[in-house]
């Protein structure tokens, strides 16, 4: 089935509101740049739209009812985001789930060395990347230090224009004969993805006798003391992302595509956290979920596996009133989900990785995809026909611009998304998300036009009774 390219379809005032939320869409990413920056960027904005934490509902003895706005976050990396409808919870809610760590290059917590005197930090690359797009590019330190006392120290190196940037080098072409023989997937290998970190020695003692060893080392370690108060145990107990440094771009002589590290899965996250601010009365409960870990499968206490959101759900119904184990199974074997995330749009530069029909393209709107898994379907969450029909039927109410598609051709990959683990509740769940080129890469590509259709599609979704 042809879908009209979207840009043909636009008055001059959705022009004028997409150029909007592109801009606001392009802030975003700017400011969140890793799970806790989002999470902090996420919760000043629902805060201004009269947002409470649960925590604070629940301290004040305070019961739920219709019209109120709560969120509770988990360990400053996942987020749940709740507007109460007029239908009790246990009919069910309408969700918006996406995630909100992309790959990245982490620091170790032992990383700080020095070689031949150039000073290094040691590093453990996160998710499905490409390791020779790291190199030669110049990169941001974002992330905390959390001090033995309690303090917290946060740091953002790279980003302003009168910060340093970092770097992975690379071999020289000259050399690099060798090199270029191996297969792409070991031209670098992990253990030399580490960041160059420094390369002038501290300033010695008259006495040579006292002269430092490492002294490049010892340099890096004297300002991280004058910038942070930071010894080099702090490591241990310190979270830092390698990122690429700069900002959201426009690309494209049209301006029409966004140019951003992150946008896997953030052009989801953000679309779905704008539609959940623009939607005031609701008849279901609105739900948006922005979680960690779904890159590594989804893990650990912040992400999609964990119990918080369960628990979180299990909060509401207490607080509204009706406190029961089955009420709580109940809301969410009846809620509807869209587990948001981006998938491959069609590129003519690599046609053979796509079965063309089943592609998603640029500019032709929100993606939907029945099952996504690999090959034989494996690890996938396959959507039901009816709930197909009602998604359609709310996307042609709302007058959005979507597609169907799947993730390349069926033996090539694949890959999966939050939706399986939210079908283990008996819901309605179906993929969709936002076409992306250069998917994982460390700059990935949107259109415009899908960035605002994302969003229209998920305030469509929203008012689904």
């Amino acid at each position: 089935m042809d879908r009209k390219n979207a840009w043909k379809t636009y008055s001059p005032a959705q022009l004028q509101e997409l150029e909007q939320t592109n801009e606001k869409y392009k802030s975003c990413l700017d400011a969140g740049k890793t799970e806790r920056e989002c999470i902090r960027l996420t919760v000043s904005m629902i805060e201004e739209k009269g947002y409470k934490s649960l925590d604070e509902v629940k301290k004040s003895n305070a019961s739920l009812k219709p019209g109120d706005k709560v969120y509770a976050v988990c360990m400053d990396k996942s987020i749940t985001i709740f507007n109460i409808g007029e239908q009790p919870l246990e009919n069910g809610m309408n969700i918006l789930g996406a995630h909100i760590d992309s790959p990245r290059i982490d620091v170790k917590q032992n990383p700080l060395y020095e070689n031949e005197e150039l000073a290094y930090l040691d590093t453990h690359y996160y998710g499905g990347i490409k390791k020779y797009q790291w190199v030669t590019l110049p990169l941001a330190l974002h992330g905390v230090i959390a001090k033995k006392d309690g303090t917290i120290v946060e740091v953002n190196i790279g980003e302003k224009d009168e910060d340093p940037v970092f770097v992975i080098t690379d071999l020289l072409v000259h050399l690099a004969s060798k090199q270029l023989e191996k297969k792409a997937n070991v031209v670098i290998e992990g253990e030399k993805l580490d960041l160059l970190f420094g390369s002038r020695p501290i300033e010695q003692n008259d006495d040579l006798d006292k002269e430092e060893k490492e002294a490049v080392k010892a340099n890096i370690m004297k300002l991280l003391q004058e910038y942070y108060n930071m010894e080099e145990e702090d490591f241990v107990s310190a979270e830092l992302e390698i990122v690429p440094a700069g900002s959201a771009r426009d690309c494209g002589l049209d301006l029409s595509m966004i140019m951003a590290y992150g946008q896997d899965d953030r052009v989801c996250a953000f679309t779905s956290l704008f539609a959940m601010l623009d939607v005031e009365k609701v008849d279901r409960t609105a739900c948006c979920i922005l979680v960690d870990k779904e890159e590594i499968g989804s893990v650990g206490a912040t992400g999609m596996h964990s119990r918080f959101f369960e628990n979180v759900v299990a909060e509401l119904v207490a607080l509204s009133g009706n406190e029961s184990e089955l009420k709580v199974r109940r809301t969410l074997q009846n809620s509807k989900m869209l587990s948001s995330d981006v998938s491959a749009a069609y590129d003519p530069m690599f046609a053979e990785a796509f079965e063309k029909r089943s592609s998603a393209f640029f500019s032709k709107g929100l993606v939907f995809n029945k099952f996504t898994g690999s090959r034989g379907k494996s690890g996938s969450n396959d959507a039901n026909a009816e709930y197909l029909a009602e998604i359609r039927n709310a996307m042609d109410a709302g007058e959005v611009a979507y597609q169907f598609a799947e993730l390349g051709k069926v033996d090539i990959g694949g890959g999966g998304t939050i939706a399986y683990i939210m079908a283990n509740y008996g819901m309605e769940v179906i993929d969709s998300g936002v076409a992306v080129l250069c998917m994982h890469a460390p700059w990935e590509v949107t259109s415009k036009a899908d960035v605002y259709e994302a969003y229209k599609g998920y305030k469509a979704f929203l008012a689904i009774k």
